[in-house]
């Protein structure tokens, strides 16, 4: 029975120094590349390694040679399932302390949404917020400037994120009165961040609960209508 402790302690051992020499290796490739800040998790894919970076998610083997950039699928069942969506739900779940939520009063459904204050349609999805809000849908809000850090907009939105109220400190500026200047420990480029890796490329960009993204403005009736038939179906 020692022995067959000591055997499973070396394989553990001999596993986590595998896995280690692997991201070594990976983080070496990147590096020649440019990408300095990656997280390595599993891959739902045998021989392949899940690269989080800054500009997007990757999938490379595990010695670093080949790599492949976006989305993975699952097509296994009735419909195509976003894996790394999915893989990025966690992380987006982490930053609920920092959303600005605008929850319904009989909750059915929840979106998060990335946000812009100078989006035309983010606007006009605010403006709308009380029809989301009475069909049940509950809004939680990241920021994502589409101009990109360190313009004016990201200084403006940080500013909002910063204050006590951060919702009233919204509404206004989405009514297009003036960001009043605030810093904080919050920091919005993790938002921004996580829009990358979930591919957002314009606002605003809503995350469902089951981690399927839907590009672009959708009325309440018809997003709850969507949501409802979606829940129905995983049912």
């Amino acid at each position: 029975m020692k022995n067959r402790f000591v055997s499973l302690a070396l394989l553990t051992a001999v596993l986590c120094g595998t896995a280690q020499a692997d991201d070594a290796a990976i983080k070496a490739s990147l590096k020649g590349l440019g990408v300095q800040h990656v997280e390595i998790l599993p891959a739902p894919v045998a021989g392949l390694k899940t690269v989080l970076t800054e500009n997007g998610v990757l999938y490379t083997t595990d010695d670093g040679r080949y790599m492949v950039q976006g989305p993975l699928y699952d097509v296994s069942g009735k419909q195509p399932v976003n894996t790394t969506n999915r893989l990025l739900l966690d992380k987006l779940n982490k930053l609920e302390p920092e959303m600005i939520v605008y929850k319904a009063a009989h909750q059915k459904h929840v979106i998060t949404v990335f946000t812009d204050i100078t989006c035309g349609y983010c606007h006009k999805l605010h403006e709308q917020m009380k029809e989301y809000n009475d069909l049940g849908i509950t809004v939680r809000y990241l920021a994502f400037p589409r101009q990109g850090l360190e313009s004016v907009t990201e200084k403006q939105m940080q500013a909002i994120w910063c204050v006590a109220d951060r919702n009233n400190a919204f509404d206004e500026a989405m009514r297009g009165e003036k960001v009043s200047p605030a810093t904080c420990n919050t920091d919005i480029a993790r938002h921004f961040e996580l829009g990358v890796q979930f591919g957002v490329s314009g606002t605003p960009a809503i995350v469902l609960e089951n981690g399927s993204m839907v590009p672009g403005y959708q009325p309440p009736k018809e997003m709850a209508a969507m949501l409802d038939a979606q829940k129905s179906a995983q049912n």
